[in-house]
Formats: C-alpha cells, sequence, structure tokens
C-alpha cells in the first residue's frame, strides 16, 4: 500500500522523537543511529542505511557531555571503517572518562587533560575534558577549516625546509595555532593544574607537530606533556610503569630501495647495549620478523624499538608499511605479529614519514598503537635528519627511566634538544644523562659541532595511544 508522503514524514518525526526522548531519560548521549528514519534528502551507503551527517552539524546543539559521547562514536566509527576492525577497548562515556584521568592523576602525579578538536566550516570546536570535573566547551570563529589548513600546512612548510634550521620562520603559524587550539582553554588548565595533554584531533589536524606550538615566549612542549589518541574509548588507560623494561630493538643502517640510516648502529647500541634483562639490538641482516617473532618467544620485552623507514601514505592500510631487512610489514598485517601476546607496552619507530594533510595517512599515524595491539606508539611526522634521531632516542630512554610517564620522559627529551642541552661536539653525542658522552663513527664525526634546538629535529616525535 502507498502512503501519502505528508503521513510518512509525520510518522518518521514520531520515531525520531521518541527516539531522542527515550534516550534522554536514560541519560545517554542524543547520538544518530543507523535506525533512525529521516525523509530529507540524506545519501545512502551501499547496505541502504543513511550515513551521518558530518560531525560538526550532529555536535551543533549539544551540551559539552553529549560532545564528548558523539565524538567518541564518531571517530571509533571512522577508524574501525578505515582499519575493518573492532578496535574499541571500552565504552566510557564522558563522567568516566573525567573518572580515569582522575584515577590517572593519582597513579602518576601527573595531572591530565583531553582535549577533543573538531574542525568545521565557520569554527573549531574545542572541547576539555579534565580529571573529576565537568567537560567544558569552547568555539574558536576565527579557525574556520580554511584557516586551520591553511595554518598548518604553513608550520608544517616552515619547519621541514631544512635550509632553515636556523631560522624561526615557523613562529608565526606556531602562534596563531596555539591562540586558536590552547588558549581559550588555558584559564581551566592553569587552575585545573593541568601538566599533561592528550589531544583527541579531527581530519587535517591530526598531523600537527603539536610540541611545536608556542604562545609568544614558550613552546607547548615546555609547559606539558603531550600525546595523541584516535578516541579514548580505542585506548589501553591502564597505567604501567616502563622504568626497568627490557627493550628489543632492531634496525638497519642501509637498504636497497630507501635512503641509509648511517646513525642506526649508535642508536642500537646506545638504548639495548646487550646486557642481560637491559635489552638486545639486532642490526641489517638480523632485522627479520622471523627473528623478531623469534627473539619476543623467548623472552618478554616491553618495549620495541625498530630503528627503521616507516611510511604512512595515502588510501588503505596496505599502503603504508615498516620496511625490514628482507620485506615489507604493512599496516594492515601489523596485529599478525601479536603484539599483545605477550603485551608490547610501547612500540618506537624512529624513522618515520607520513603524507602530512593526507586523512588515510593521518589515521594510520594516530592509529598506529590500536592497530599494532600495542598499548602505546613512538613515531615521527617527518623522517628526521637520523643524527637527531639519534639524539632524542638517547635522551628518551635515559628519561624513561625516572619520569612518571612515557609521555614525561618524551617532553623531557624535547627540551633538552631545544635548550641545547643535547648537541655534537668535538666527535661525541653530549646530553644530560649521556655522562661523558656517546662516541660517534667517523662519518657522524664529520658533521662538525652542531645543536638540535630547531623543532624540525625534536616536535615531529609524537607519542600515540596510552601516554602514561
Amino acid at each position: 500500500m502507498k502512503f501519502p508522503s505528508s503521513i510518512v514524514f509525520v510518522a518518521a518525526l514520531v520515531l525520531v522523537l521518541s527516539s531522542t526522548i527515550i534516550n534522554n531519560q536514560q541519560g545517554v548521549a542524543t547520538v544518530r543511529e543507523n535506525r533512525t528514519v529521516t525523509v530529507s534528502n540524506v545519501t545512502l551507503s551501499s547496505a541502504g542505511k543513511a550515513n551521518p551527517p558530518p560531525l560538526g552539524e550532529q555536535i551543533e546543539n549539544l551540551n559539552p557531555i553529549d560532545t564528548v559521547n558523539t565524538i567518541e562514536k564518531s571517530w571509533e566509527s571512522d577508524y574501525e571503517t578505515y582499519f575493518k576492525a573492532d578496535l574499541s577497548q571500552s565504552s566510557l562515556l564522558a563522567p568516566q572518562i573525567s573518572a580515569t584521568l582522575g584515577r590517572l592523576a593519582t597513579q602518576t602525579t601527573k595531572r591530565t587533560a583531553l582535549i577533543y578538536a573538531v574542525p568545521t566550516p565557520k569554527k573549531l570546536e574545542l572541547v576539555l575534558v579534565l580529571p573529576q570535573r565537568a567537560p567544558i566547551r569552547k568555539s574558536v570563529p576565527a579557525a574556520t577549516r580554511e584557516n586551520l589548513v591553511n595554518t598548518a600546512k604553513e608550520l608544517l612548510l616552515e619547519i621541514t625546509d631544512v635550509t632553515k634550521v636556523g631560522s624561526s620562520s615557523y613562529l608565526p603559524a606556531a602562534r596563531r595555532l596555539y591562540q586558536w587550539i590552547i588558549t581559550p582553554l588555558e584559564t581551566e588548565l592553569k587552575n585545573n593544574r593541568i601538566d599533561s595533554l592528550i589531544f583527541c584531533m579531527g581530519p587535517s589536524l591530526r598531523s600537527l607537530p603539536l610540541a611545536s606550538l608556542h604562545d609568544g615566549q614558550k613552546f607547548l612542549v615546555e609547559k606539558y606533556s603531550i600525546g595523541l589518541i584516535p578516541a579514548f574509548n580505542m585506548t589501553d588507560s591502564n597505567y604501567r610503569s616502563l622504568k626497568n623494561t627490557p627493550i628489543l630493538a632492531m634496525g638497519a643502517s642501509k637498504f636497497k630501495e630507501l635512503p641509509p640510516l648511517i646513525a642506526v648502529p649508535v642508536e642500537l647500541s646506545t638504548i639495548a647495549p646487550n646486557v642481560p634483562q637491559q635489552g638486545k639490538h639486532f642490526l641489517n641482516q638480523e632485522f627479520t620478523i622471523a627473528n623478531l617473532r623469534s627473539q619476543r618467544a623467548s623472552q618478554r620485552f616491553g618495549i620495541v624499538h625498530l630503528a627503521t623507514h616507516a611510511q604512512f601514505n595515502s588510501g588503505a592500510p596496505a599502503n603504508s608499511f615498516i620496511q625490514f631487512w628482507d620485506n615489507r610489514l604493512t599496516l594492515d598485517k601489523m596485529r599478525q605479529l601479536q603484539w599483545n601476546n605477550p603485551q608490547v607496552d610501547l612500540l618506537v619507530l624512529s624513522a618515520c614519514r607520513t603524507a602530512i594533510g593526507n586523512k588515510d595517512a593521518e589515521m594510520g599515524f594516530a592509529g598506529l598503537a590500536i592497530q599494532s595491539g600495542t598499548k602505546s606508539a613512538l613515531a615521527s611526522l617527518w623522517n628526521v635528519n637520523d643524527v637527531g634521531t639519534l639524539a632524542l632516542m638517547s635522551e628518551f630512554y635515559r628519561y624513561l627511566k625516572t619520569a612518571p610517564t612515557r609521555s614525561e620522559a618524551l617532553r623531557l627529551a624535547q627540551t633538552a634538544m631545544l635548550r641545547g642541552e643535547v648537541r655534537l661536539e668535538k666527535g661525541k653525542l653530549i646530553g644530560p644523562n649521556l655522562g661523558a658522552g656517546v662516541n660517534l663513527p667517523p662519518s657522524l664525526v664529520a658533521l662538525g659541532n652542531r645543536n638540535f634546538k630547531h623543532p624540525y629535529f625534536w616536535s615531529g616525535f609524537t607519542m600515540i595511544g596510552n601516554n602514561w
């Protein structure tokens, strides 16, 4: 039987309103689900279900709690669609996320806040979740999507231009982004004694070198330890100290098709010196997937460090890879290595490159920890000069022995670099935790004296997933 369109409209409206009333009575977020019926002009998926409207439209009139819940559900769906897997760790709502941050503050002594940043055509929507507090929402009209994208591109171009490592040409863009993303929330951050930030970012912001944002006096990383997550419910938030964790370090200094990484032998021997109970390292021909499996089967390594090329490219996860000596491990095959059996707490990729500004590449980067099955990952947004990588990694692992969290260890290493405390001098790598220094091979001694103050050397390194 064919009904008049007016009757169909009324029936659909009743269904939507009924669903909304039930949801509000139960105290859960008013989120559009696939079963919701509408009669407006919508796009149907191949399964005949209506695609949800853009996230900005979904959250337009929501209160802060429902905004958090809607963002979590939307981005969880995006990542699971991209990786074609169920990646959820939990189903916490905003009050429970806030309570979890409170628990972590007690366990780690670091007070962490979570910042959601949702770009929309006309403004940037920010939501701040604090430990044991109600979330706070701010809108930033000056930060239109176009302004954000253009400024993010400007920042990345200026920082990664190796001809400008002696200049501060990145500062104008770094200041604008700080004003848009941090300044609207700064009073609340100070009032709540926050010293650690985790960012849950929307498209075009996931490849920002957040550590390089600047308030005119200091970099963001000088004030807060920093991390990136795809969504809180996709993040293992259980705290585990890495202070005495054995390290399995593997890598290659030469490749058939990719540029050499001449500092890798020093990097591996410095961070994992083949001392029983501390770690092992393997170079070149021993850097194979088979050996990785064998070593992990023989001993539990909480940290796996891969000093090799890794690329996050556009398109499907199969287009992104980690280069081993004999072949490539593509992102879609990461879980086959069973990083969670036994659990790897931290996966480090010390020579990465991301297709900056590409949505798929950004999702591959931000979703690295959840896709691999590790609790967290440390990776770089661009392929940093490998001597600079050696400098950062040498300090990071030493700070990891004393810092309360892994993101704080990264912050301390980055700030040591930007202040000139880590440098090449008279044939040695000098740093606050390196004693008399690390002797360098002749090929690196030839570089002469050098510092690593410019954000090109340190700001691309990002802690992804569990920051604690």
